[in-house]
């Protein structure tokens, strides 16, 4: 699998990651060993997970499977911290909660460092040069390789990157994840043209639509699928109105004309998009990453790549970036 740089820094990665959102609930230790020696096979590097995943369990999980499956210096582990279980504050970005939640990381994944560490929201009740302070001491330390965000909006994101660039010896910000695909498009008004102008390199979450555009859901709503899941169906839901089904059936007709798979289509779209390092693939079964990695051959033609632009383009509207209806 072709590896690139994250942002302006030296971390190559797959350009295809192995997300872990259901491990340690949904997925088990055997499931799961499955999905990253398929992975690994294939030539991916790049494993993402957070300390919220299953309370902690994906990392552990994750854990067990290191050394003995895959040496541990054939993989970018990359994980997250900030999002916490408090009704009365979804994110903590102080400098105390992230570094403890670092070292808990840690321990749970049996190791001395991660390879990208990352804020995984911003949390406004905390300083931006707060937060940031805890990625330089990361680094500083050894604890972890490279720092980035996730979730942050525009203005969030230049902010931070702009205050790590200024002063000699920050470390700056080799990326940020955000959800990104067909039927998501959100961060082409701000989010992207700022990490592009920073220098840093996007993960694409939710890279398949959050499922939604494999096509599964055209008929109804699978039993086994995650919009099924108690946990997953309110996440599932919003994909399935009549703009997403006009998406879902482009990428259906783009899938049928090229002889390949809906998933493919959707996640080759993801990966070759400008700014793009690399989506983050979650799936149920090693049979379902195994057709993700596929797309490795796979090329759009450029009358594709328009057709699935004009169908999926957000408005534009006045302040956005290349606003184009005021």
């Amino acid at each position: 699998m072709e590896l690139r740089h994250l942002g302006r820094t030296g971390l190559r990665v797959s350009r295809i990651g192995l997300g872990t959102m259901t491990w340690g609930r949904d997925i088990d230790e055997h499931d799961a060993a499955e999905q990253l020696k398929t992975f690994v096979d294939a030539g991916g590097t790049l494993v993402d997970t957070a300390d919220v995943y299953a309370d902690g369990g994906a990392e552990y999980v994750l854990s067990r499977l290191l050394e003995d499956l895959v040496p541990r210096s054939e993989l970018v582990i990359a994980t997250k911290a900030g999002s916490v279980p408090d009704r009365d504050r979804r994110f903590d970005g102080s400098r105390g909660h992230l570094l403890a939640a670092l070292d808990a990381s840690l321990r749970r994944l049996g190791t001395d460092h991660v390879d990208l560490w990352q804020v995984h929201a911003f949390d406004p009740d905390t300083p931006t040069e707060e937060t940031l302070h805890a990625l330089d001491l990361a680094v500083s330390s050894g604890r972890a390789r490279y720092v980035g965000v996730s979730n942050f909006c525009g203005w969030q994101l230049a902010k931070a990157a702009t205050w790590q660039r200024a002063v000699p010896g920050r470390t700056p910000l080799a990326g940020t994840q955000m959800e990104y695909s067909l039927l998501q498009r959100g961060i082409e008004r701000e989010v992207l043209p700022a990490a592009l102008d920073s220098g840093m390199g996007l993960l694409a979450a939710s890279p398949l639509g959050r499922g939604v555009l494999t096509g599964k859901y055209r008929h109804g709503t699978p039993p086994d699928s995650r919009g099924a899941s108690p946990y997953f169906s309110a996440f599932v839901q919003p994909y399935l109105d009549e703009r997403g089904r006009k998406i879902v059936d482009a990428v259906g007709t783009a899938a049928d004309g090229l002889g390949v798979t809906p998933l493919q289509v959707a996640l080759a779209w993801v990966r070759d998009r400008p700014g793009v390092v690399a989506p983050i693939v979650g799936a149920r079964t090693a049979a379902q990453l195994a057709a993700a990695l596929s797309v490795e051959s796979l090329t759009l033609p450029e009358e594709i790549h328009r057709a699935l632009d004009d169908i999926s383009a957000p408005v534009h509207y006045y302040p956005d970036q290349d606003w184009s209806v005021l």
